[in-house]
């Protein structure tokens, strides 16, 4: 019954600017016909097409603001509104508090703002958020990353993802990821900063918070300039007793 999996299928993962083959942030959450684009990194919205057209998603879920997470949003909207995509409806779209006046002033090219909620339904997040997209469950849960920046757990039929976004270690995150069968976590961070705060997790963080967590797998994800995949893999499993893969770009997930 493949339909029932939850799948995860990485559209990206580079930061802070996509490379030659991996766009930024962005992947794809599925489950039967229920599609959500989570982040929307620079250059997702190509490989997002591989897989659903844009009339095809059920929602967009955006972690936070920076463009590593969201800029594809823009060219989003010029293709839901202006191509050969017809939209029933507005996509849902899930996102940080100002999302919706910063892609109109963007967008907004003569005195008259541009119509982003012709393309987008926009929602703000806040900390606890719940809400049901088709099959899935989505509760979202404020992290630390200097900015409003959120990370998200998606459920069905008792199978749980979690979705770090870009963050320092932090209470809210663990709590999320209790007992889920993946978490999917940043390891950006080479080393923590010596001076000043904490917004990212290095590869040994993000291994702690799985085991605090109880997460029954690791995939370690927007892995720094710095570090190599191999390299973060490796580091997350000396603090972590489970299996560890990385978020390779155009890899896909099952999930139960």
């Amino acid at each position: 019954m493949s339909d029932e999996l939850l799948r995860l299928t990485v559209l990206g993962c580079a930061t802070p600017y996509p490379s030659v083959d991996n766009p930024c942030s962005g992947y794809l959450v599925s489950s039967g016909d229920t599609h959500i684009w989570v982040d929307a990194g620079s250059g997702t919205l190509g490989p997002l097409q591989r897989h659903v057209r844009l009339d095809e998603l059920d929602a967009i879920w955006i972690s936070h603001l920076h463009a590593d997470h969201s800029a594809d949003l823009l060219t989003a909207y010029y293709g839901a509104l202006y191509a050969d995509v017809h939209l029933a409806a507005p996509i849902p779209l899930y996102g940080p508090p100002g999302t919706a006046d910063r892609l109109a002033n963007f967008l907004t090219n003569t005195p008259a703002r541009s119509p982003i909620e012709s393309a987008f339904a926009v929602t703000e997040l806040h900390d606890g958020h719940q809400v049901a997209v088709g099959s899935l469950r989505l509760t979202s849960r404020a992290v630390s990353h200097g900015i409003p920046a959120f990370a998200v757990r998606i459920e069905t039929a008792g199978k749980s993802l979690v979705y770090s976004g870009d963050t320092a270690p932090c209470p809210n995150l663990a709590e999320l990821a209790e007992g889920c069968d993946v978490l999917v976590c940043e390891a950006e961070s080479a080393l923590a900063p010596v001076e000043g705060e904490q917004v990212h997790h290095t590869p040994e963080d993000a291994g702690d918070t799985a085991s605090t967590a109880g997460a029954r797998r690791l995939i370690v994800t927007h892995v720094g300039r710095f570090l190599t995949p191999q390299q973060a893999v490796t580091r997350a499993s000396a603090r972590f007793d489970g299996p560890v893969d990385y978020a390779a770009p155009d890899a896909t997930f099952s999930i139960g």
